[in-house]
């Protein structure tokens, strides 16, 4: 039987200083946003309870940094459904790396139901602002404003050996795969970003993807 060695964290203990002044941006960015955000999250719980039955917020357990569970913060983008189970093997499948097509022959990476996504839902996905909520997880300390996207717990039952590097540190609410291709790029291609950002992070890189996810926010590219 063929053993594969997984590769010793990068993230060493001589970073703490980095890692302290990560903590600090990322506590002080969220107390200086909170004027915005508070209003404009409660803009947009009330759009989503006038526009469909349901709850505003979606709460779902994802895992963190060294596979530790935790409740992750979204608004709710698409009809309440009990019944996950289509999307939960979409994206077993997605993350094994099976890839599927759409009518047209093109490759396509993430689910998109476009009938269980709301009208509100839409929007909010398109601009990126149904993440708005993880600022919480990000003051409890669950997450950092800038890091690899936390999968949910069946999606890690998927991983292959090496993609369980992305682990290493504190999931982000956005990150270098995200700036690099966001929904549009296959799971190996993303946890490869992930691992590259984890190989290289410094606070000069987090600003730069701050930088460019506010572009891409904008123009709204590669968003669902």
């Amino acid at each position: 039987m063929d053993f594969i060695i997984i590769k010793q964290p990068r993230v060493y203990p001589r970073q703490w200083l980095y890692k302290s002044v990560k903590r600090f941006f990322d506590f002080s960015m969220g107390i200086l946003l909170l004027p915005v955000l508070i209003p404009l999250m409660a803009l947009c719980a009330l759009a989503i309870r006038l526009d469909s039955p349901g709850p505003a917020f979606h709460i779902q357990d994802r895992i963190g940094k060294g596979g530790k569970r935790f409740r992750l913060y979204k608004f709710r983008t698409m009809h309440d459904e009990p019944n996950d189970d289509k999307n939960r093997e979409y994206m077993k499948s997605y993350v094994k790396g099976d890839i599927d097509c759409d009518e047209n022959g093109k490759e396509v990476y993430k689910p998109v139901h476009t009938r269980k996504i709301t009208r509100v839902g839409r929007i909010l996905r398109r601009t990126s602002l149904d993440e708005i909520p993880q600022i919480i997880n990000v003051f409890q300390g669950q997450m950092s404003i800038v890091g690899p996207r936390p999968n949910v717990t069946w999606e890690v039952d998927e991983y292959k050996p090496w993609h369980h590097e992305r682990l290493e540190v504190l999931p982000g609410i956005t990150g270098l795969a995200q700036i690099r291709g966001r929904s549009c790029i296959d799971f190996n291609s993303l946890v490869r970003y992930d691992i590259e950002y984890i190989e290289n992070q410094c606070f000069k890189l987090d600003l730069k993807i701050l930088i460019i996810t506010f572009l891409a926010v904008i123009k709204a590219k590669g968003a669902l």
